[in-house]
């Protein structure tokens, strides 16, 4: 019978004791259903056969690959693909180790989904003396992070007939192989699994690529650059790829939109003002203002709805600032900013629709391009942008539903923060966005009923965005989107409690857990402080 699971480690020239650590860790799995597959690569060093030849001997389930020729990381690997004979592949590199209960784990996952293809779970690094740091706690399954981030990496399991239907490691992307094969895997995959927990310790050594950071493997980064462009254009994302010259790992997707949609941009606004930049300024015309001179996206039209008591001369104002692209919608209810929204977009004509508030700046020309970009892909419902406060701190860049109300991560941190792991640098999936700045489908619009009336000051962009998942569509957040938000401005900023109690019961919010946080932080963490470990090894949170 075929065993469930097989680790397939290519060997080359791993010192004794790290080698034979990460055989220790697979024998003393508490799961037994597993076989252990090591390519030896022609190790130049004495030791290391030997000390493979002796493992295999010891234990039936560890079978040695020996090549004739030196080939490298990916020939070695599919040696050991090759030779596997599991249900599943479990990725181990020669000189990391596996927590005891990994495969247990894993194991436990899939028999609760035995539909899942490809599981991953959180990691950790230890050092040469076998200190644990640098935990890496990741959010459940976010398509639009890996492709703009290798977030999964450690521990990898995947359906064995699944990546021999995709060929195995690719050598044109040795260095990004691992993540060229999780994005070919994934593509395909009926379902993804997070198991949130570190079972996974990535060994850094003064010469690994864990020890050495951005001047590991230059050519890596250059594969994943080409890997993720080759996915792209395999699924039809509309976008080109570069590598981030400065957070080694982080990849932007540039627009390549092979059409433009028309964009509708609904704005409500009752004309208000504020100082800004030690100026007085009309907020809307200034928003206006800056989406006019600013976009480089052409074919768009923006919808005013003004309350009826917005002065005549702001209107006036507002349609010489915008021209042509500038209709407005007489709105003479009591305020409702979701009906507000609703009215405007009965009244638009694109096939994409963005909520935008009227007290924003445009800072990114090419912020249309980008929003567009995300919102014509198959499968998003939703996508928001990175906001800023007038003074540069960050407003917005995804919202966690925690604790008892939803909360913005990094809120009044530094504009140039990077966040946990570079999580406001990559584009990521949340469970809801800002409605100060998302655009949406407008099929998707209708199809979930627009905004709900039940929420007329608060949480109806949250309640959107929820609805939007439940239909079957994904929430993004882009990074490389920037406005500048004057919150407050427009409106109050106090949260209705009525309207909170609301949310929380049609949400059963008590319940809720979020997949794109990870319950290894502590439920006020919002900002994703990193945990620490105690001597012993043990996890702090």
């Amino acid at each position: 019978m075929a065993p469930r699971f097989s680790v397939v480690t290519p060997v080359y020239d791993t010192p004794e004791s790290v080698l034979r650590a990460a055989l220790r860790s697979v024998r003393r799995q508490t799961f037994p259903d597993w076989e252990l597959i090591l390519v030896d690569d022609c190790s130049p060093s004495p030791h290391v056969l030997p000390i493979l030849e002796e493992a295999e001997r010891e234990d039936p389930r560890i079978r040695v690959v020996r090549r004739s020729e030196n080939g490298g990381i990916v020939a070695a690997s599919n040696d050991g693909l090759a030779a596997a004979l599991g249900e599943f592949i479990a990725l181990l590199d020669h000189d990391d180790e596996l927590h005891p209960d990994a495969l247990r784990e894993v194991d436990a996952a899939l028999r609760a989904e035995p539909a899942a293809d490809y599981v991953y779970t959180d990691e950790d690094k230890i050092d040469e003396h076998g200190r644990h740091f640098g935990p890496f706690l990741k959010p459940d399954w976010s398509p639009e992070r890996l492709r703009t981030q290798m977030y999964t990496c450690h521990l990898s399991v995947l359906r064995r007939s699944l990546v021999q239907e995709v060929g195995g490691f690719d050598p044109a992307y040795e260095g990004a192989q691992d993540w060229d094969l999780v994005l070919k895997v994934t593509e395909r995959a009926r379902r993804v699994l997070h198991v949130p927990k570190i079972l996974y310790h990535w060994r850094t050594l003064p010469e690994s690529t864990a020890g050495r950071g951005e001047e590991a493997k230059p050519y890596a980064y250059a594969a994943g650059t080409r890997a993720i462009q080759a996915h792209c254009d395999r699924v039809g994302f509309p976008a080109t790829v570069r590598h981030d010259d400065t957070y080694s790992g982080v990849y932007h997707l540039e627009p390549a939109l092979r059409w433009h949609p028309r964009v509708s941009i609904v704005m409500p606004t009752a004309g208000g003002r504020r100082l800004v930049r030690g100026e007085e300024i009309t907020l809307v015309v200034h928003c206006i203002r800056s989406i006019v001179e600013r976009t480089t996206y052409r074919n768009y039209e923006i919808v005013v709805v003004a309350d009826t008591t917005t002065p005549e001369e702001v209107i006036d104002e507002v349609l010489e600032v915008g021209g042509r692209q500038v209709r407005i919608v007489p709105y003479d209810k009591p305020f409702n900013f979701a009906d507000k929204i609703n009215v405007g977009a009965l009244a638009s004509e694109g096939e994409h629709i963005l909520l935008l508030n009227d007290d924003m700046e445009v800072v990114t020309p090419e912020w249309l391009e980008r929003l567009v970009m995300y919102s014509s892909f198959p499968g998003i419902g939703a996508v928001g942008a990175k906001l800023l406060f007038g003074d540069g701190r960050l407003q917005h860049v995804g919202v966690l539903l925690r604790h008892s109300s939803p909360g913005h991560l990094f809120r009044g941190f530094n504009g140039d923060y990077s966040g946990y792991a570079n999580v406001v640098r990559v584009a990521n999936n949340y469970s809801a966005v800002t409605g100060a700045c998302l655009m949406t489908p407008r099929a998707v619009f209708e199809e979930v009923g627009g905004l709900s009336l039940d929420f007329p000051l608060n949480f109806n962009d949250i309640d959107y965005c929820l609805k939007v998942r439940a239909a079957g569509h994904r929430v993004v957040y882009d990074p490389d989107t920037v406005l500048l938000h004057f919150e407050s401005s427009s409106r109050s900023s106090d949260v209705s409690q009525s309207e909170l109690e609301r949310f929380q019961a049609r949400w059963r919010y008590a319940t809720w857990v979020d997949p794109y946080d990870n319950p290894n932080f502590h439920p006020e963490n919002v900002n994703m402080v990193p945990p620490i470990y105690h001597p012993d090894g043990t996890m702090l949170v």
